[in-house]
């Protein structure tokens, strides 16, 4: 089976979790403390995935927070925390956002690109077999 990519890890994430963090109010009946910091389910996500939950786990807290992690006069921002709070297994779903942006974006020029060369290639070989 095919290891699913980081974008489709991240598309899964945000459309499974936009809503709860869209829906978030201070005070209330919130059940977290904070609104950038969205608890995640991973074998939730790995069923969707259909991929076991560790995969989703380890990319996420192995791969993606030592990524996009960062930190800013000498404070921590996880892209993805153990614990926050009494929250566990949380996405800094703002900072998910704007990787899974970048990462859409970036698939949406190689698409193009291998468009552009596909159209050009098949214009090359029309213009060949016309020649003729």
């Amino acid at each position: 089976m095919k290891s699913p990519s980081d974008l489709k890890i991240l598309q899964t994430i945000y459309k499974m979790y936009y809503k709860e963090f869209e829906n978030f109010t201070t005070g209330g009946q919130n059940t977290r403390k904070s609104k950038v910091y969205v608890p995640i389910d991973c074998k939730k996500i790995s069923k969707k995935l259909k991929v076991d939950s560790d995969i989703v786990f380890g990319r996420l807290y192995y791969h993606l927070q030592e990524k996009y992690g960062y930190k800013r006069d000498d404070i921590g921002v996880p892209f993805f925390s153990l614990k926050v709070g009494n929250e566990e297994r949380c996405v800094h779903f703002p900072l998910l956002a704007s990787v899974l942006a970048g990462l859409e974006e970036e698939q949406s020029k190689t698409r193009w690109a291998t468009w552009l060369s596909v159209a050009a290639i098949v214009i090359s070989l029309a213009a060949l077999f016309l020649q003729k």
